[in-house]
């Protein structure tokens, strides 16, 4: 018996890659790799020391986990990694990391085929 839910979100994030996304550049250390990345968004709630709540927003990269390739290994992100976004003149450069004790990337989906890497923007080029 085929799993129609599988087969449903396959199709679902084809069309996601397909249409709904922009070409980045993943880099770490001396490796790097462009992806095709949809931007999101998540929002963390952190309280501080005296109990204020602060929010915080990542800027996330939704990308195929099969696509991130270093070194030519599959593998997953890790804190310090860079995303590199160009727009006309610029590159937005930012930094994979989550707030406190959060991960810095999660499956966007049951079936592990999409990452949801949180990144803080750290410096802008050109």
């Amino acid at each position: 018996m085929t799993d129609v839910l599988d087969k449903g979100s396959a199709w679902l994030e084809d069309q996601r890659n397909r249409h709904m996304t922009r070409m980045v550049t993943y880099q770490r250390d001396g490796d790097s790799v462009e992806l095709a990345a949809t931007i999101g968004r998540t929002e963390f709630e952190q309280a501080d020391e005296f109990g204020v709540i602060h929010k915080i927003e990542s800027r996330d990269y939704l990308v195929l986990s099969t696509d991130l390739v270093l070194g030519g290994v599959q593998t997953l992100p890790k804190a310090g990694d860079r995303i590199r976004e160009a727009d006309g003149a610029k590159t937005f450069v930012y930094e994979v990391m989550a707030p406190g004790s959060e991960p810095p990337y999660r499956y966007s989906d049951p079936y592990r085929r999409t990452l949801r890497i949180h990144t803080k923007h750290v410096g802008t080029e050109g």
